[in-house]
């Protein structure tokens, strides 16, 4: 990659950066890249509490608001900017791949816009900003490059995000990301396993496979099968003690997937599996390619498999056309699937979707009275599955910031492997990244509490390293590139 910095900017004191991140755990990781590659142009990140010399919003546009709430937050910078001269701002992510030229129309404070596809080109874009004294609206139509090929500042030392594929084939009717993210590509599972291990070298206990359709990976090498066999391999890498992924997708969902799950001792007891509706019509209506039935036998195949697997889903509620007997089958499956969480949406118009110009777009009181019938529900059988968990010993990985009243309480918090979120009572030593064992004492709707006393504290890597202040960076991985110093995969997986 070119550098357009000037000999001024290699000369002047490090610029300092912030990266504010909204949306899913995609733009979550594109932020731990943006973070990288600032770092790697010689910013530094900002104290908190400090103004930011720059300032990027990496941005969403699932829901409706989104518009809303990135003009409100532009907003709200442009006087920080004022009293703040050579301060920089710029918008990325999947809002600014659909808005473009119409950001800097609308907020022309704003300094950069870039696009999904070319998240690389930020240090850049900002040189040249700086350097041009106008604002640079870059958006590529294509990948330019994988995510993967660029730095990366982790923001947890325990945990890490790995990116298995960007972009989406399938064409929800509801959906605004295939349009904005592109079409599926693959990463080659060496290049996968190469990230992990890296990750795992620098103390990270638990990875989680990201991918807009984690379960079609490796329809770009035709390969159907390679999803299991890269579940299999990551899970056989020394010291990575957790694995997850999301999100899949139940039409790809294959037995090979839960074989993989149930035989890798450390694929985690989790699964998230998208509904989005329990009615066949507005299943086909939503082009999801699969109806109630399917959906019901791949949690029945998981359970038989994973007898204390977690299930959480995702539910659209007042999608166009849905009847009161629609909803009245989503809630059915709820109540069948046992779900121990769910996000719950409303359905909102995506300009740009088949649904936005579909008939039936629904009141908006209806909409809300049925999405508070069924966050009811779901709160029900939330709590259930939660106090069914009360005596029994849970592995907790310990989180840095989980629970929000663990200073008032004295607790700490920490993930199961099974992925709930338990508060629990700590003792001297015990650090985020550290692994304990404690029993669950009481439950909530949407976390557990162990207020007994540790069975076991096993201080990790990954605890010194938080105990440190450092965080896991990756140089990225060349797409078919290999790198001296890493080693092959451990297990045999398709397309490598």
């Amino acid at each position: 990659m070119t550098s357009d910095l000037s000999d001024a900017d290699r000369t002047a004191p490090a610029r300092t950066y912030r990266v504010r991140t909204y949306g899913c755990q995609m733009n979550v990781h594109d932020s731990e890249r943006l973070s990288g590659l600032l770092e790697a142009a010689g910013y530094t990140a900002a104290p908190e509490g400090a103004d930011a010399d720059v300032v990027v919003l990496n941005t969403c546009a699932v829901r409706e608001n989104a518009d809303n709430r990135l003009y409100g937050n532009l907003g709200h910078l442009r006087p920080v900017k004022d009293a703040h001269p050579g301060m920089q701002i710029a918008v990325g992510g999947c809002l600014a791949q659909k808005d473009r030229g119409d950001i800097v129309r609308r907020a022309p404070w704003v300094d950069v816009v870039f696009g999904t596809h070319n998240v690389g080109s930020l240090p850049a874009l900002l040189a040249r900003a700086r350097h041009n004294a106008e604002a640079q609206v870059e958006i590529a139509e294509a990948l330019e490059v994988f995510p993967s090929t660029l730095p990366a500042r982790r923001d947890s030392a325990s945990s890490g995000w790995v990116s298995i594929s960007v972009g989406c084939n399938n064409t929800c009717t509801f959906c605004i990301v295939p349009a904005l993210r592109g079409k599926e590509r693959d990463r080659r599972p060496g290049e996968v396993l190469a990230e992990v291990q890296a990750l795992v070298d620098q103390g990270v206990l638990e990875v989680t496979l990201l991918g807009q359709n984690v379960n079609a990976y490796g329809v770009e090498f035709r390969d159907r099968g390679a999803f299991a066999g890269l579940l299999r391999a990551t899970g056989a890498i020394e010291g990575l003690e957790r694995v997850r992924f999301t999100s899949p997708h139940p039409r790809e969902f294959t037995d090979d997937v839960v074989t993989a799950m149930a035989e890798t001792p450390a694929v985690c007891p989790q699964l998230h599996m998208p509904l989005q509706s329990g009615s066949d019509d507005v299943l086909r209506r939503m082009r999801r390619g699969y109806r109630q039935d399917r959906y019901l036998g791949i949690i029945d195949r998981v359970r038989a498999a994973m007898p204390d697997a977690a299930i959480t889903t995702d539910v659209i509620v007042g999608f166009p056309g849905e009847t009161e007997a629609d909803f009245a089958q989503t809630l059915e499956v709820v109540r069948q699937a046992r779900f121990a969480s769910a996000f719950t949406f409303q359905y909102s118009k995506r300009p740009g979707t088949p649904a936005a110009e579909m008939d039936g777009q629904l009141p908006k009181e209806v909409v809300q009275e049925r999405y508070l019938r069924l966050t009811a529900l779901q709160e029900e059988v939330s709590w259930a599955e939660n106090r069914a968990q009360v005596g029994r010993t849970v592995e907790l990985l310990v989180a840095a910031g989980e629970g929000s009243k663990d200073a008032r309480t004295g607790r700490l918090s920490g993930r199961a492997r099974d992925g709930r979120l338990v508060h629990f009572t700590g003792s001297d030593g015990v650090r985020p990244g550290d692994v304990v064992e404690t029993v669950v004492t009481d439950a909530k709707p949407h976390f557990l509490v162990a207020d007994g006393p540790l069975r076991s504290h096993r201080r990790t890597r990954a605890g010194d390293a938080h105990e440190a202040g450092t965080r896991p960076t990756t140089p990225g991985v060349s797409l078919g590139m290999p790198r001296i110093g890493v080693p092959p995969p451990l297990v045999p997986v398709g397309g490598c």
